[in-house]
């Protein structure tokens, strides 16, 4: 297949890119002008000011699906006025750019778009999937104005997968890969009182289902999530066995509050969300890391 990837630098797509290669795919990445990737089989972008390079169209357009991945990392800084707007644009602007540069092209009959259960908001025991109603934070919008974004294309007939992504779990990079040396050392413990719910997923399932619905052209909203959801203070007693360490030291909401300001430590670290991957499931995909204990063993590998 001939397959469109924005976001291929990132930690996700540089997995998915990878993959896609492994398997026979040819790749065309999007990149930015300044990119030392900017070369090969790519289409030069600057979707901040909605530019795309029509020669880099014309020499390497025409795909048999995209995978939308852009996006400014969420947990990056502090969320000032400022980050939360160039988070919410770097999504919504690229996403934009792509739908105009898609519709205008023929054959793309497929998008993998990047969303995130975030849009769901931090619900307690709630259990969610795709019929939940979203969120009202911060987080929420984000993922709403980022799906929102490819409906032009939904009207013209492409079909639209909304990929929302959970706790992608990998020593190469998310949240795992900042945790794993306090754990090494027998300083991790779970965060706030470790009652809230995560819904992780490992980087191999996690670009095996983005590569499942691009085969089965599967549209609609999908949570990439392990079917089992658990607290953080059960996933802190398993990371800490899993490496033969104690778990026990207990981060409290304060201290991460003050490390990460109040409203990035409560839309994420302190965030509860348990999502079930029900559409995924029923799409026919089976998971290779189901629960905690082989997704850790699957990440570090």
């Amino acid at each position: 297949m001939r397959v469109g990837v924005t976001g291929s630098s990132g930690f996700i797509g540089s997995a998915l890119v990878a993959a896609l290669h492994e398997r026979g795919d040819n790749v065309v990445r999007f990149v930015r002008p300044d990119s030392p990737h900017a070369s090969g089989d790519v289409i030069r972008w600057d979707p901040a000011k909605g530019l795309v390079d029509e020669g880099d169209l014309r020499r390497n357009g025409g795909f048999d699906a995209v995978v939308n991945l852009a996006g400014v990392g969420i947990a990056e800084g502090r969320w000032s006025i400022a980050q939360k707007d160039a988070i919410l644009r770097s999504r919504t602007d690229a996403t934009t750019l792509l739908a105009s540069v898609l519709e205008e092209s023929t054959g793309t009959a497929y998008l993998a778009n990047g969303s995130a259960i975030g849009i769901y908001g931090s619900r307690g025991d709630e259990s969610l999937d795709e019929t939940s109603s979203v969120g009202d934070d911060f987080l929420a919008r984000v993922c709403v104005e980022w799906e929102s974004a490819t409906s032009s294309l939904s009207e013209a007939g492409t079909s639209v997968a909304h990929v929302r992504t959970g706790i992608v779990m990998s020593r190469w990079g998310g949240a795992l890969k900042k945790q794993l040396p306090l754990f090494r050392f027998g300083l991790g413990g779970p965060l706030g009182d470790g009652r809230q719910w995560i819904s992780p997923i490992s980087l191999r399932d996690e670009v095996r289902s983005i590569v499942w619905l691009i085969d089965t052209q599967s549209s609609g909203p999908f949570n990439l999530v392990a079917p089992s959801a658990l607290t953080n203070r059960a996933f802190s007693d398993v990371l800490a066995r899993h490496l033969h360490r104690p778990g026990r030291l207990r981060v409290p909401r304060s201290a991460l509050h003050l490390v990460l300001g109040p409203e990035l430590a409560d839309a994420t670290a302190l965030a509860s969300q348990r999502v079930t991957p029900r559409n995924l499931q029923e799409s026919g995909f089976i998971f290779e890391s189901p629960d905690m204990a082989s997704i850790l063993s699957s990440a570090l590998a």
